[in-house]
């Protein structure tokens, strides 16, 4: 009994701490907007809005917390890739690759509607972190995809705030590609299917391993040479530490990322052997 009050305890304080940090986000923010008139600040607050509203006509189906929560995920990520494939493929057409990476447009300059891609991604950071703490679908003391979604609030909001690095942080979205098949995977077993031979489950893991490489892997491994190749160009600001540690942190949560991903499946391609090893 004392164990498990202990252990409400610190639970409880965990969420005391993300719904706080929560809640001062979402004061600055209100702050920007109502008082300083930063009135392009609202497509933030547009995103948590359709990101609820998506929440909401999904429970018509499903009042599964965790179906519902991954089900939104996948949506937001097939907005933010397709959003972000828009984006450059109109600045290649228009501009071709010659300036498109240059180092003044990455830090200073942004590109046609990427501002606004980058404040409804925001949003739906704002979101998840409310729906996750709501029905508490975290795990641990120091959950790391509360964390995670904490840093990110942190950088686009000042990012926004201070307008810079706009398009590098739109470079570093194209990750969202893969995590449709990571959330696809996640609704697929969760309907109940799991069949490893199934043409469906192979298609899935063969554009998972891809965009995991591509999209997620060799995209911000490219962002982080790119950003100490670049490094004597920026001031003497904190945007490049800020920068390279948020890379940094990228670049090892894809490690992780990789061998969950290696270890998921040999469960699914071989259950009988992972079984009698295990």
């Amino acid at each position: 009994m004392g164990k498990e009050m202990e252990e409400g305890r610190k639970r409880n304080t965990v969420e005391l701490f993300f719904f706080s940090t929560l809640i001062l986000w979402f004061v600055s923010v209100s702050f920007q907007i109502l008082l300083r008139n930063r009135t392009e600040l609202l497509y933030i607050i547009a995103g948590s809005f359709f990101y609820q509203i998506s929440n909401s006509l999904i429970r018509f189906f499903s009042t599964d917390p965790l179906f519902v929560n991954t089900s939104v995920s996948l949506i937001h990520s097939i907005v933010t890739s397709t959003s972000v494939i828009f984006i450059l493929s109109r600045q290649w057409l228009s501009n071709g690759l010659s300036g498109m990476f240059d180092h003044s447009q990455l830090v200073e300059g942004t590109w046609p509607w990427a501002f606004e891609a980058l404040c409804f991604s925001c949003g739906y950071f704002a979101y998840d972190q409310w729906d996750m703490l709501h029905y508490r679908l975290y795990n641990g003391w120091i959950p790391s995809i509360l964390v995670h979604h904490l840093v990110l609030l942190i950088c686009f909001t000042l990012a926004l705030y201070r307008n810079v690095t706009i398009n590098y942080l739109i470079l570093t979205l194209i990750c969202e590609l893969h995590s449709i098949f990571l959330h696809v995977r996640k609704v697929r077993r969760m309907a109940g299917i799991r069949n490893p031979r199934s043409i469906v489950v192979k298609l899935e893991w063969f554009l998972n391993w891809i965009t995991f490489f591509v999209a997620r892997c060799a995209s911000h491994i490219l962002i982080t040479a790119k950003l100490i190749r670049d490094a004597h160009k920026f001031g003497k600001g904190v945007e490049l530490p800020l920068a390279l540690f948020g890379m940094a942190g990228m670049n090892f949560l894809n490690i992780g990322l990789g061998m969950d991903l290696f270890k998921a499946f040999k469960r699914e391609r071989y259950p009988k052997k992972v079984y009698h090893h295990e």
